[in-house]
């Protein structure tokens, strides 16, 4: 991207978002993030990088934001869970379609890159891995899973308005995502490091909540930072074809072994499965005054524990009944060769979280 090119990145107070927003402004690129509120620090986008507000899931206000913009470049990242699937691709289609026939008339729109993820390969979260599922490493080039999917919904819409609208596209079918923002519905990493302090706190163990099949089996993530390299990679590499990528850190593990070294950098007492799953749903029910106090005598950023912790989520993909990790050959084939060690990106999110003061040091 040039100097007169506009890159939007919708989603942009997200994990995948606020990344993209940094790395994109880094370059030196001009930047416009999208998204439904105007979040206060330390969840703001980073310094340089302009903000518009929209409700996605209306078209007229997503028209009237971006009145006057005219992207060359748009990084999708945004999504709203919805009760059902059902509702799911009602709404996560219609997010991306709205934002596609607001920017696409300009005829200046060369690249839309858009993260979905490997419920790809398992189904969505009402079906989770449940009936046909894909072998590992997953691999790009598998047909769909019989079953309604919003990923695939938003495929869709994608690579209808790339006909009309003749830009090229990538999809980034990224892990669980290890970075940083405040509210976000998915986000394993600030889970954890909320559920290990007020576990140092009331002086209990940092308990796995997950199933025997992810503490053996191996699995992989995916770094924010690296998932927004290649999108820009994708983005702004002439030549490559439009399809989509995995997106992880490239490193695999088991949580066997990384569960105590979590624990090691987050001053906690580790203490793995033991015969049955222990959902963070019910160890953590009931904390939520427990982290407000916590927040006031630490002087913390947030207080309502459900903006920091998404128990909901870590539950679901720590409880996956089947070994979850992705083939990277096809993004290294075409010259994306990022790595991030994955034990390391925790560890920097976890000084990010304490330097934030979303965390106690």
């Amino acid at each position: 991207m040039g100097t007169k090119q506009l890159a939007l990145v919708v989603g942009g107070t997200g994990i995948a978002g606020r990344a993209l927003c940094r790395e994109l402004a880094e370059q030196g690129r001009r930047v416009v993030s999208l998204s439904r509120s105007a979040p206060a620090a330390p969840a703001a986008p980073p310094a340089g990088v302009e903000t518009v507000r929209a409700d996605l899931t209306d078209p007229e206000s997503v028209a009237a934001a971006l009145a006057g913009l005219a992207p060359t470049h748009i990084f999708f990242t945004a999504w709203s869970r919805r009760p059902t699937e059902a509702e799911n691709i009602a709404v996560n289609s219609a997010m991306v379609r709205h934002v596609l026939d607001a920017t696409g008339r300009s005829g200046r729109l060369r690249h839309v890159a858009l993260v979905t993820g490997i419920k790809h390969y398992l189904g969505p979260f009402e079906a989770y891995a449940a009936g046909t599922t894909r072998e590992t490493p997953f691999r790009e080039n598998e047909p769909r899973l019989p079953v309604p999917n919003f990923y695939y919904a938003q495929e869709d819409e994608l690579w209808e308005a790339a006909e009309r609208h003749r830009f090229t596209w990538s999809v980034h079918r990224s892990h669980t995502i290890i970075g940083h923002a405040v509210g976000n519905a998915m986000n394993m990493g600030m889970t954890l490091a909320v559920q290990a302090a007020l576990s140092r706190t009331e002086g209990r163990p940092f308990v796995f909540p997950g199933n025997e099949v992810q503490w053996n089996g191996i699995t992989d993530m995916t770094d924010a930072g690296l998932l927004a390299r290649q999108m820009i990679w994708a983005a702004t590499t002439d030549g490559l074809p439009s399809q989509a990528y995995n997106t992880a850190n490239g490193d695999v593990f088991r949580w066997r072994w990384m569960w105590p070294r979590i624990a090691e950098l987050l001053k906690a007492d580790p203490e793995g499965y033991a015969e049955r799953p222990r959902p963070l749903e019910h160890q953590m029910s009931g904390r939520a005054d427990a982290w407000r106090a916590l927040a006031a005598r630490e002087n913390l950023a947030e207080p309502d524990l459900t903006r920091v912790a998404s128990w909901w989520h870590t539950d679901a993909d720590l409880n996956r009944p089947v070994e979850c990790f992705t083939d990277l050959t096809r993004g290294r084939a075409a010259g994306f060769t990022g790595h991030v060690d994955t034990l390391s990106s925790f560890a920097a999110l976890f000084d990010t979280l304490r330097r934030e003061r979303v965390i106690p040091a």
